[in-house]
């Protein structure tokens, strides 16, 4: 399995220079490269004699003229002009499969990467080698030292540089601890399973609300081409980055530990576009024709806080994951009511706010917590709609655990039930 391991760099001054530039000649080739495709692509079509571009083309073409039009190219790697060339191909039949859009060209401060093939790169211990750059101090070592990495992509992310390097990997397969389905219920506030654990999602947007604010505002007073702008942006860029670290580390976490203890997980198929939109300015009762701010309004903090969980981001790691372990995840759909349901009688109820954490089952008088019995139905979802795979394909073996043997990582997608389907639903 190809794996990446990402590493921060320390270089020096002159080495950060010499980083910058190959990444410069990344994005010239890259965009160069885009408009000959343009302009031939067209010429193809007004006389079909003449070839479609292709980027080994590109890559030969640029080849012989960059001495003479491009001769800062040949103080970099040549590998950062041609693996640019290369991306821009496999964008292109992204495009075509109707996978992608049309690319678009690269922009200075925002794509300043560009990738070493394998052979002109050399690891050792803490530091790597790059053609006409030299040795790089790497702030930690490679993970898998067995393996050799085939490739080495650097990338400038708020002031700072980095290196991924992809190696081919042995996959390993921990046995999970758990073979009983669980549910996963990822909230705003915290991510509860049915086995009654709850972790904590960490509300990083309103933490370095204030901080970013101050800067925000220090920003728009300084004037545009200013040094001190472009020191205040550097800081506004570190700190975004800083919150998107803390909620990958805390996602990377969370996830890992559920996919490493359960064989079974299921999910919601959270509509986050619907619950992440602006909320609509609601007239004032004592002010006729005026209007409170967003920010008065109930679900203006709420489109927050579900842009702060990111819950495609969970669910996208929990595939991949389970995938590597071949275990099973099991995505329930979206109409699925599983925070209505009762988990022990498996009534419905009619109403519930999303302000009530807790309700009462009008049937049996059951106490619930919000989360914890959305949870508890996801695992019995996942529980019916494993049985019913089982009864389907016949051909699979039963273990001792009533769950059949989960060889391949699939996923679950159900149509929205029926209210008498929904009210069948019970947990023993």
């Amino acid at each position: 399995m190809l794996k990446a391991h990402k590493i921060a760099l320390d270089p020096t001054n002159v080495q950060a220079t010499k980083l910058a530039c190959a990444a410069g000649c990344a994005r010239k080739a890259y965009n160069w490269a885009l408009r000959e495709w343009g302009v031939q692509y067209e010429a193809c079509k007004a006389d079909h004699s003449l070839p479609k571009p292709s980027q080994y083309s590109l890559r030969r073409e640029l080849n012989a003229i960059k001495r003479e039009l491009f001769p800062y190219m040949l103080e970099s790697t040549k590998c950062a002009p041609q693996e640019a060339i290369i991306d821009l191909g496999r964008a292109f039949q992204n495009f075509f499969a109707g996978r992608a859009a049309y690319p678009k060209p690269r922009k200075k401060f925002h794509d300043d990467s560009f990738r070493v093939s394998k052979g002109f790169f050399k690891v050792q211990g803490k530091h790597i080698r790059v053609p006409n750059i030299g040795w790089i101090r790497m702030r930690e070592e490679f993970r898998w030292p067995d393996s050799e990495p085939v490739s080495a992509t650097f990338t400038l992310r708020a002031g700072r540089w980095f290196v991924a390097l992809n190696a081919e990997v042995a996959n390993a397969k921990p046995k999970p601890s758990d073979m009983e389905p669980a549910g996963v219920d990822v909230g705003t506030r915290e991510a509860v399973v049915s086995d009654a654990t709850r972790v904590p999602v960490p509300d990083l947007t309103r933490r370095h609300a204030k901080r970013l604010r101050r800067l925000q505002q220090s920003l728009a007073r300084k004037p545009k081409g200013s040094r001190n702008r472009a020191k205040t942006r550097l800081k506004i860029a570190r700190l975004h980055a800083r919150i998107a670290d803390e909620r990958a580390d805390w996602q990377h976490k969370t996830t890992t530990m559920l996919a490493d203890k359960h064989s079974v997980l299921c999910v919601e198929d959270l509509n986050v576009k619907g619950m992440s939109a602006k909320p609509k300015p609601k007239p004032d009762p004592e002010r006729e024709g005026q209007y409170l701010p967003n920010g008065h309004t109930a679900k203006a903090g709420l489109n927050k806080s579900v842009l702060n969980a990111s819950f495609f981001e969970f669910r996208r790691q929990l595939e991949y994951k389970t995938k590597e372990r071949e275990t099973c995840l099991v995505v329930a759909d979206q109409w699925f009511p599983s925070s209505k349901l009762c988990h022990v009688c498996g009534v419905k109820t009619k109403r519930l706010k999303l302000s009530q954490r807790a309700w009462t089952c009008r049937s049996c008088g059951t106490r619930h917590d919000r989360d914890f019995n959305a949870a508890c139905n996801l695992a019995a979802y996942a529980k019916q709609q494993l049985a019913n795979n089982a009864e389907s394909s016949r051909c699979q073996s039963v273990e001792s655990s009533g769950l059949p043997a989960l060889q391949h990582h699939y996923q679950v997608r159900a149509k929205p039930s029926s209210v008498k389907q929904e009210l069948s639903i019970k947990v023993a």
